[in-house]
């Protein structure tokens, strides 16, 4: 298997990105950030915990103009938050319905309100405000002087960008998923259920070095699936079935996101046809990837190679998009995204198409943005529709 990174970050990269963010809050004159969501507690900390799964208890963090973040948290989550770097922690006994954390945040952010400054809070696409919304409105009307501006903008830049540390774990998290992958001609065999395959799948992951498998979705049908984001059912796979499995792998809170189609038994040539094209869109979106070129611009390019065989794929609204902490990051390969692609991104290539009647496929690959162009994470799939 190979050599593991080591688990977690150096302080200096927590410092590193603190300073990054700190850069653009100047160019925007913000006094601060407040942050509500695991990804970017986790970005700035290192906190990282499945105690996020429980909607029970808001968490707070406060990155300022100068100086460390300050976290304001549940007292449950002050011994992890201790091992990170910082050191102004400030927590109360959660849940507490009647005052979860929000005098703490008042308190905090009073000076910053009397002065009439600018926080950004994330606001836009992809951006959710974790804490009651009466709480927030109650915490706005005791900050009245405090001016809530959108800071997505800044987060997005920030973390669409990976530092090499983050794309070692990316690229170990892949070849994870890559090796699991590689165990489906014993793991989806003629007769057994589909559901089976995917417990099978998970476990072999497991095996392989994953910490977890929290996303795993697919399809199986007779030459083609339908759909590929229920839940597996108890049907025995057939010969003539296509089966597609998209997993999630992750190792240290970073995932991969590619799937891989095979054919049980034999493949119809529409099967064939379908997988060849997809294979040759992500080929042409391998080729064409580069800083400088746009998300809508390799967009069309996979896009032009879809139309040989659909002419209606733009209508899946992108094929491909951001990978880090989460299975799906900013930026969007779709045609409304002008965000210009950068070195070191990582980003999935995700074509997609319609055929006979009403079947869909998917093919996706993981890549980062190297200076001469796309490196690949994952395993290359094979050029021709594998058959078990």
């Amino acid at each position: 298997m190979g050599d593991a990174p080591k688990k977690g970050f150096d302080r200096a990269e927590f410092v590193a990105r603190t300073a990054r963010a700190q850069a653009l809050m100047a160019a925007e004159n913000l006094a601060g950030m407040l942050l509500t969501t695991e990804a970017e507690i986790r970005y700035f900390t290192g906190f990282h915990t499945l105690f996020w799964q429980s909607p029970t208890r808001p968490w707070f963090l406060l990155v300022p103009a100068e100086g460390k973040p300050v976290a304001i948290i549940p007292e449950i989550g002050a011994a992890l938050m201790r091992q990170s770097w910082i050191d102004d922690i400030r927590t109360w006994p959660a849940p507490r319905p009647s005052d979860d954390g929000l005098t703490l945040l008042v308190e905090l952010l009073a000076p910053l309100a009397r002065t009439k400054q600018r926080v950004g809070l994330m606001k836009g696409h992809e951006t959710m405000l974790r804490m009651p919304l009466g709480d927030f409105e109650d915490l706005t009307s005791r900050l009245a002087g405090l001016n809530f501006i959108d800071a997505t903008g800044i987060m997005r830049a920030l973390r669409m960008v990976k530092s090499s540390a983050e794309i070692e774990k990316l690229a170990h998290v892949c070849a994870i998923g890559s090796r699991t992958f590689a165990q489906m001609p014993e793991l989806a065999r003629a007769r057994t259920p589909l559901d089976e395959v995917f417990r099978a799948f998970r476990r072999e992951a497991l095996l392989q070095g994953a910490d977890d498998v929290p996303y795993l979705v697919g399809g199986a049908d007779q030459g083609g699936y339908y759909d590929v984001i229920s839940p597996p059912s108890a049907r025995p796979l057939q010969n003539g079935d296509i089966v597609m499995l998209d997993t999630g792998v992750s190792w240290d809170g970073y995932f991969c996101d590619f799937d891989r189609n095979f054919a049980i038994g034999h493949a119809d040539d529409l099967s064939r046809r379908a997988y060849d094209v997809l294979w040759r869109a992500t080929q042409a979106g391998l080729e064409a990837a580069r800083p400088g070129l746009s998300c809508r611009a390799l967009f069309d390019v996979m896009k032009s190679v879809i139309a040989e065989m659909d002419t209606a794929s733009g209508d899946v609204g992108r094929m491909g998009h951001g990978l880090g902490m989460q299975l799906t990051e900013w930026p969007s390969l779709a045609a409304f995204e002008g965000t210009e692609i950068k070195e070191n991104m990582v980003l999935t290539l995700e074509p997609s198409l319609s055929y006979g009647d009403g079947r869909i496929m998917v093919h996706e690959e993981n890549i980062v943005i190297r200076s001469t162009g796309a490196e690949l994470l994952s395993l290359r799939a094979p050029p021709e529709l594998p058959v078990i």
